[in-house]
């Protein structure tokens, strides 16, 4: 089937250049038995996150059906199903954290961003996430934001960090 979209077509046809990133992993992955959990995590790590999109295109290219995709994208915590901001704040909620502070970590970064668990900034800059151990337990409570480590936290070390980061952004 050929379509006449352009880039960004959501018809499902096969000839969207929207995913092509993807297609060596299909290529490798497609039809190995037990590989759908690597195709995902291929398919987050290109996109950021598993729209309903692509797991439709993953479904048409893998011939597993979108519902048991879906299914494995919302069993495991690991799949993202909305985008995420540019800073992913994934804050530790680990026994070592949760006992020396990470609540009152969690009501600063909520308060001062003005959004919950699980949800992106309207201006799209950051994403709050908690996570179960980040194993820095000895920084506790401790965030990671892009892969950067951030320990003994407290109310105003988080606010001037976002304060920080909001700047650089602004440059």
């Amino acid at each position: 089937m050929s379509c006449e979209h352009t880039h960004g077509c959501d018809c499902g046809c096969s000839d969207t250049p929207l995913f092509e990133e993807l297609a060596p992993v299909l290529d490798a992955y497609a039809d190995v038995p037990g590989s759908l959990i690597t195709i995902l995590q291929k398919a987050q790590e290109l996109y950021g996150y598993l729209s309903p999109e692509l797991m439709l295109h993953i479904s048409r290219a893998t011939a597993i059906p979108v519902a048991k995709i879906y299914g494995v994208a919302t069993f495991y915590a690991q799949f993202r199903l909305n985008p995420v901001g540019k800073n992913l704040i994934m804050l530790c909620q680990g026994t070592a954290c949760h006992v020396n502070g990470s609540k009152m970590i969690e009501e600063a970064i909520v308060e001062h961003l003005g959004i919950a668990e699980g949800e992106t900034t309207e201006d799209g800059l950051f994403t709050l996430e908690n996570v179960a151990c980040l194993g820095c337990c000895s920084l506790s409570p401790v965030m990671m934001i892009n892969g950067e480590t951030y320990g003994q936290l407290t109310k105003d070390k988080v606010v001037a960090i976002l304060d920080e980061l909001r700047a650089k952004e602004a440059e």
